[in-house]
């Protein structure tokens, strides 16, 4: 009964979002029919009650183990723990897809719900925009991907979940990344909403601003757990490899990055019109086409898993339909916002256009080096492979001029060049470039263990001096802050919080990547290798049963302080598991964790060899837990801006001045 409820539901939902995409829309052009937008808010409630309904009927379906349902069958058994029956629901390409419509309908509930200051003809489009992209995806999903499918007789037993989606972070990573990736499509329909109205204002961005705030946090939230989960889960110790699916979810938070920014100043300045609504075009079309990479099958990724190449080509025609109309809309209105003003060099503007321009040069950079192997693959032009190296040397140098450009497009005023205004900025560089000196010099492991300081070279001093300013510079921007009459707003506060996330972020990359040792050895019982002033000691080797797994266990102890006076610092316990439906060998490391640095072992295969020896990786990695930190920081600074009630304000009033405002320190 239930995998029939949900059937309908979807149904019901498609239509539901047709008339929330029709009647609204309808109703905001038409001076005779603007009772009609009164219907945007109840349709949008409706249809997120429809598709919540389906999501339960098919979590229903797994939780019972009715394998009647073809989907529930391919993705689960018996044995899969209750918690993993949850994450197969988007384990494949139907459920992947029904938890993309229903986080585009919570999207629309929320802007329901919390834009009830706005202009009720703005409401109407923004929802019916989204209506319409709901109404694409829900036809995918009747027409192409049901996941609601029956098969007869039922069988008796599923094939199990993949065993890499059996761990708690992929509970929690797909549905981040999902609220992101979708929460973009609110900006795009509000800036489809501007263009319809023929209303290009600062109106619509500082009401759009919170939005896209909200959705760039839950993507970055999204991207740093499933760097988490790579981390921790596939043993290679690496916490970004320039995978293409982790790239397909980097470009749109690239460019999202740059509409905030961008947004900031049609706010304020009435500028970069155009350029912000191609912003938002932009990283809602690099959302679509991260749904296609990783559902469409042209790709091979760990992280790709659910693909299907037939139906990856509706996802693509709906992207091109997407951007198609959007562009083609945007080439009609264009011209009448043209405008001959050009930001003064030196003024906050013109640092926050040099900043979204490089994001989006570097979007552009990874985008090519996603796309162009698959490119050359298609034109039967050879197999290309594009990796790390090419990544390293072109992505990695933008972001030296980028990191540059935070601290000074925070400082500067409006409209003016005050060069003046950066000299107080000097003594935080100063005393960054010493740290960071000393830093390179004393802060690595020892060297007889491998990569030591005088191998690092200048990039550890740039990595840490970079990091060292732009926290030391927001700590200078606050004390003289707290120093003036009133209290900045919450935005304020976001922006200092998340230019401090960047900073950690840049600090642990730089840490980990100058100072990390890295050892493969092999051990038998009783033996021991020493890395980074740390002996680790094999006590033995066991078999241990899970839920539905069989796993060896190793056990090894750790030892610390210099020979004759060693102590025991704790135990570590690396797995090799194989699963008893898919007998899938999977690494389960086993990590040593705190905030300074990550003790890291993995157990590989047992080796040809007489008294039994395995192999083993054992990793020093310093500052590791920073990049994750990092991007913690970076979402609650997101979360502290988009709460600022100024942006849901349906009058526009300037956003609270002080005398620091005309100095440059507000944001």
């Amino acid at each position: 009964m239930w995998p029939e409820i949900g059937h309908l539901a979807l149904i019901m939902a498609a239509w539901v979002a047709l008339m929330q995409a029709v009647l609204p829309l309808w109703g905001s052009l038409s001076p005779r029919r603007q009772h009609w937008q009164a219907l945007a808010r109840p349709l949008a409630l409706l249809q997120w009650v429809l598709i919540v309904l389906s999501f339960v009927a098919l979590w229903q379906a797994f939780y019972v183990h009715d394998f009647s349902v073809k989907y529930v069958a391919h993705h689960s058994n018996t044995l899969l723990p209750t918690p993993y029956r949850l994450s197969a629901i988007w384990a494949g390409h139907e459920g992947s897809l029904l938890l993309w419509v229903l986080m585009l309908a919570l999207w629309s509930v929320a802007v329901a719900v919390f834009s009830k200051r706005l202009p009720s003809a703005m409401v109407a489009q923004v929802l019916g925009v989204m209506g319409a992209i709901s109404v694409g995806f829900l036809t995918f999903i009747l027409m192409l991907s049901n996941p609601f499918e029956r098969q007869f007789p039922a069988l008796s037993e599923g094939r199990d979940l993949t065993p890499l989606l059996q761990d708690p972070g992929l509970v929690i990573h797909p549905p981040m990344l999902y609220m992101g990736y979708v929460g973009l499509s609110v900006a795009f329909a509000f800036a489809m909403s501007a263009l319809l109205s023929g209303r290009l204002d600062a109106a619509w961005a500082r009401w759009a601003r919170p939005w896209t705030v909200a959705a760039w946090g839950f993507l970055t939230l999204g991207i740093a757990l499933g760097s988490w989960w790579a981390y921790y889960e596939l043993g290679w110790g690496g916490w970004w490899f320039w995978d293409p699916v982790e790239n397909a979810s980097l470009m749109p938070w690239l460019v999202a990055t740059a509409l905030i920014h961008s947004l900031m100043v049609t706010d304020k300045r009435g500028q970069f019109k155009a350029w912000t609504v191609l912003l938002a075009i932009g990283g809602f079309s690099l959302s679509l086409l991260g749904t296609f990479l990783v559902r469409s099958g042209v790709l091979t990724s760990v992280h790709a898993f659910a693909t299907d190449p037939g139906r990856g080509l509706f996802i693509l025609l709906f992207l091109a339909l997407v951007v198609g109309v959007s562009l083609l809309l945007f080439a009609w209105r264009a011209p009448q916002w043209a405008t001959p003003s050009t930001p003064v060099v030196g003024s906050r503007e013109s640092f926050l256009l040099l900043n979204s321009v490089l994001l989006v040069v570097a979007m552009a950079a990874v985008l090519l080096g996603t796309l162009y192997p698959l490119i050359i693959d298609a034109l039967n032009l050879g197999k290309l492979s594009v990796g790390p190296p090419y990544f390293d040397r072109v992505f990695v140098p933008l972001m030296v001029p980028l990191l540059l450009a935070m601290v000074p497009g925070t400082v500067v005023p409006w409209h003016v060049a005050r060069w003046a205004a950066l000299r107080a900025l000097l003594v935080p560089a100063a005393l960054a470039l010493l740290l960071s000196s000393a830093w390179a010099t004393w802060g690595g492991p020892p060297l007889a263990e491998g990569r030591g300081a005088s191998s690092l070279g200048w990039l550890t001093v740039m990595g840490g001096t970079l990091g060292g300013w732009i926290a030391l510079s927001g700590a200078w921007q606050i004390a003289q802050r707290l120093r003036l009459p009133g209290s900045p707003g919450w935005s304020w506060w976001g922006m200092q919080v998340a230019h401090w996330g960047v900073a950690v972020l840049v600090l642990g990359i730089t840490g980990v990547k100058s100072f990390q040792v890295e050892r493969d050895v092999r051990l038998g019982l009783g033996d021991a290798v020493t890395v980074a002033g740390v002996r680790y000691q094999l006590l033995g080797v066991d078999n241990h049963l899970g839920p539905n797994y069989l796993a060896l266990r190793a056990q090894i102890k750790m030892f610390e302080g210099p020979p004759g006076q060693e102590r025991e610092v704790g135990i570590l316990q690396p797995e090799k598991r194989r699963y008893v439906s898919s007998a899938m060998p999977m690494t389960e490391a086993a990590i040593d964790r705190n905030i300074w640095r990550d003790r890291y072992v993995s157990l590989g295969e047992p080796l040809a060899s007489e008294p039994p020896q395995w192999s083993f990786r054992v990793y020093h990695k310093p500052y590791v837990s920073w990049i994750w930190w990092g991007a913690v920081f970076m979402v609650l600074g997101g979360g502290l801006a988009a709460w600022d009630r100024r942006y849901r304000q349906t009058a526009l009033k300037p956003l609270a001045g002080s005398a620091l405002s005309a100095q440059g320190v507000r944001a």
